[in-house]
């Protein structure tokens, strides 16, 4: 079963060792002569230099766009969950006010009614 848990980026560093290695190999084997190997060998070396270099720029690239996106993103979400909170607040509140004016009214047609009971007891037992 082979290991998961290496990324795209080790692979590709694995990938660019094997090249640089497979790529000596080659030129060392090669039947020139030694000012001609150096020099490709030197060549063959900026060349993986610059290449290295800009693949590790465009990964750069891409990762610091894939941050940025993921950024913005996550202030959308923030956002509209501070919306939505405000709103079922607001809501809330709404709700508990018309309880509130609802209570208080019972409360106060409870209280007529007992001044109302009060005096219409009160006449009885005067007489």
């Amino acid at each position: 079963m082979a290991d998961e848990s290496g990324t795209g980026g080790d692979k590709l560093i694995y990938f660019l060792v094997g090249a640089g290695i497979g790529a000596v190999t080659a030129l060392l084997f090669a039947p020139k002569a030694g000012s001609e190997l150096r020099a490709d060998i030197a060549d063959r070396t900026r060349r993986g230099v610059d290449y290295a270099r800009d693949t590790g720029r465009d990964l750069g690239d891409k990762a610091s766009q894939a941050y940025q996106a993921s950024l913005d993103r996550a202030s959308d979400i923030a956002a509209r969950s501070r919306d939505a909170v405000s709103d079922l607040a607001d809501r809330g509140k709404d709700v508990i006010g018309r309880q509130k004016a609802q209570v208080a009214a019972a409360i106060e047609a409870g209280k007529q009614g007992y001044r109302e009971a009060k005096r219409q007891d009160s006449p009885a037992e005067e007489s």
